[in-house]
């Protein structure tokens, strides 16, 4: 029925020309004046109005669309820039970390070193300790022997007075 109406190519609703060679002006001017009162009996008015606002309605769609596509790519940037600059601090915190590790490691090194040099310096002071034990005892010694020779002395000078 809606057949004259439609364009060949994209299928869109076109009101058809009538050919005006094979009628008679007269008869050209009653054809298109009885279509026009023919459709706005059958509402073809109603309805290309409708397919003008269905083709708004499409084209804001389609710009929704765009917009939103705009917006994804840009979300995708951010998230993609976010993710390398996290992913660059979380290099720095593991690197941080293999410090605190390498440094907690030292200072239990420099710990085991510590208590080894007091373990030696311990071992140090009772070795001088001993010592001084001996070279007391030595001195000791040294005194009692000097105070026998001393009574000798003194004895045999007595005898040769």
């Amino acid at each position: 029925m809606f057949d004259k109406f439609k364009n060949q190519e994209g299928g869109e609703m076109v009101k058809e020309k009538p050919n005006e060679e094979a009628r008679e002006p007269e008869e050209a001017i009653r054809v298109e004046s009885s279509f026009s009162e023919k459709s706005s009996e059958i509402g073809i008015g109603v309805l290309m109005d409708k397919r003008a606002k269905l083709d708004e309605a499409v084209d804001y769609v389609g710009l929704m669309i765009k917009n939103l596509k705009d917006k994804r790519t840009r979300l995708e940037k951010e998230i993609e820039d976010e993710s390398v600059d996290i992913k660059n601090l979380k290099e720095k915190l593991e690197k941080v970390s293999a410090y605190i590790d390498e440094e907690n490691q030292g200072i239990k090194e420099l710990t085991q070193k510590r208590q080894e040099v007091e373990n030696e310096a311990d071992e140090v002071g009772s070795i001088i300790n001993n010592l001084k034990e001996k070279l007391s005892g030595i001195d000791r010694i040294v005194d009692g022997e000097g105070d026998i020779v001393k009574k000798i002395k003194e004895s045999r000078e007595s005898i040769e007075s």
